[in-house]
C-alpha cells in the first residue's frame, strides 16, 4: 500500500478541446485531493496559478508539446513565459528525431537550454516518448537528460500511441539511479496501475484519472 499517493499525482488535462470550465474542474479536484500539481497546456497556466497560489498544489505545464520538434529558442521562450505565468514545473519534450538520428549532443543541449532557463524557478521534467524509442534510445535519452541537469525523466506525452509501462519505468530508474525523478505518464488509469509504476521506481504519476486512482475506480482516459 502506497502512503500519500495523492502527492505522486500530476492531475493532467492536455486535450486540444479543453475548456475553461474543465480546467476549473481539475483545479477544484486538485485542491480537494491535494495532488502534487495540475499539468495543463501553457495557455491555462495563469488561470491555474490564480486559483492555486495559496495552496500546496503546483502548476505544471508542457514545453515543445507534443512533438518536441520546435526549435530550442522556442522551447526556452515557452519556459520563460510559463514561469512568468506561474508554472513551477515544466515538462519538455525532447527532439525525438535528433535522438534517433544519433545527434545526442543536440538533444543534450536542447534539454540543457530549458534546464538553464528554469533553474531555481521550476523543476524540469524531460519527456523521452518511450513508445517511439528502442531500448538503447531510451537509455541514451535518460542519460542525456541526467547529464543536462534535468530533475526528472518522463515516459510519454500521451499523444504518440503508447504510454507508461512497468518495464520502461524499471529501465529508466536503473539508468538514472536512485536520486533523479522518474514520471510515469500515459495510460495510468487505476490504483493498481499507479502502485505498479511507483513500485517499479516512479516518483510521479501523470494522469487525468487522478480522482479515480485515489478512489480505487477505473478511469477511462488515455492520459
Amino acid at each position: 500500500m502506497i502512503t500519500n499517493l495523492e502527492k505522486y499525482i500530476d492531475h493532467t488535462l492536455l486535450k486540444p478541446d479543453t475548456t475553461k470550465e474543465s480546467i476549473l474542474k481539475i483545479v477544484k479536484e486538485a485542491k480537494e485531493y491535494e495532488f502534487a500539481s495540475v499539468c495543463v497546456n501553457p495557455h491555462w497556466v495563469s488561470l491555474c496559478y490564480d486559483h492555486l497560489k495559496d495552496t500546496s498544489v503546483k502548476v505544471c505545464t508542457v514545453i515543445g508539446f507534443p512533438l518536441g520538434a520546435t526549435s530550442t529558442p522556442t522551447k526556452v521562450f515557452e519556459t520563460k513565459q510559463a514561469i512568468s505565468d506561474g508554472a513551477t514545473e515544466v515538462d519538455m519534450v525532447i527532439n525525438v528525431g535528433e535522438l534517433k538520428t544519433g545527434n545526442d549532443e543536440f538533444v543534450k543541449q536542447d534539454i540543457q537550454a530549458v534546464v538553464n532557463e528554469a533553474k531555481g524557478q521550476a523543476l524540469t521534467k524531460v519527456i523521452i516518448e518511450t513508445s517511439l524509442l528502442t531500448e538503447d534510445e531510451k537509455v541514451r535519452a535518460c542519460k542525456l537528460a541526467k547529464e543536462a541537469g534535468a530533475d526528472f525523466v518522463k515516459t510519454s506525452t500521451g499523444f504518440s500511441g503508447g504510454g507508461a509501462t512497468v518495464e520502461d519505468i524499471t529501465l529508466m530508474r536503473k539508468t538514472v539511479g536512485p536520486d533523479m525523478g522518474v514520471k510515469a505518464s500515459g495510460g495510468v488509469r487505476d490504483l493498481a496501475g499507479a502502485e505498479a509504476m511507483i513500485n517499479a521506481g516512479a516518483t510521479r504519476i501523470g494522469a487525468s484519472a487522478g480522482v479515480d486512482i485515489i478512489n480505487g475506480n477505473k478511469g477511462t482516459s488515455d492520459y
